[in-house]
């Protein structure tokens, strides 16, 4: 991951942020029981999640090729999300100048293009999960497209994994200075992960003890 945004306890800001509101929700349940509960999550949430976790390097790129300090170099920025029938959608704007570096300057083509994947949301145990990558949309250059198909169809969607359950219990160490109670998950189970009317809705079970 390129950049250095600001972390506490090895977690992205936004990433906290995103899981807060799963963190809420299991503040609903019952001290030491079992509940199934119903959280419904934007496409901007998703969207400053991927951020945080991809897209956190010197103004939002992330690199494929090369770095800011090459001359001849690839990067994808301004990530957008957004939910189509039962599909997450992400929309990648791309920047590249191809060919050969001499005397430090880049000899070859530059374009600027968009790109788009799009995935299925699954629940896999305590992580939210993407599975099913259709590549949407491409460059049309074959040495382009040749770095993206690999990052659209397999580095997006492993950074776009989160394990909830672990995240969750980072938050909950605050607790006690936060709530006045020591707040300890037990469990936390996703069974099914949908898009619908606009959101991505998570059902899952959790279990909470309160002291």
């Amino acid at each position: 991951m390129n950049g250095n945004r600001k972390r506490r306890n090895g977690y992205p800001w936004n990433m906290r942020r995103f899981l807060s509101t799963l963190a809420a929700a299991v503040l609903l349940i019952a001290p030491a029981a079992a509940d199934a509960i119903e959280v419904r999550v934007s496409p901007e949430a998703l969207e400053r999640t991927l951020k945080a976790q991809l897209f956190s390097g010197p103004d939002g790129r992330y690199f494929l090729k090369g770095d800011p300090t090459t001359p001849c170099h690839v990067y994808g920025e301004n990530p957008r999300i957004t939910f189509k029938d039962d599909r997450v959608v992400v929309h990648i704007h791309t920047h590249a100048k191809l060919g050969t570096t001499i005397h430090g300057s880049c000899i070859g083509i530059s374009m600027t293009n968009d790109a788009d994947v799009s995935f299925i949301p699954e629940a896999q145990g305590e992580s939210v999960g993407f599975r099913d990558a259709r590549i949407e949309s491409l460059s049309g250059n074959k040495e382009l497209d040749f770095l993206l198909v690999p990052f659209l169809s397999r580095k997006l969607p492993q950074q776009m994994k989160v394990n909830a359950a672990d995240l969750m219990r980072t938050l909950l160490v605050q607790s006690p200075k936060t709530t006045g109670y020591t707040l300890t998950l037990k469990m936390l189970k996703l069974h099914s992960m949908l898009v619908q009317d606009k959101a991505l809705v998570v059902d899952l079970d959790a279990n909470l003890n309160v002291e």
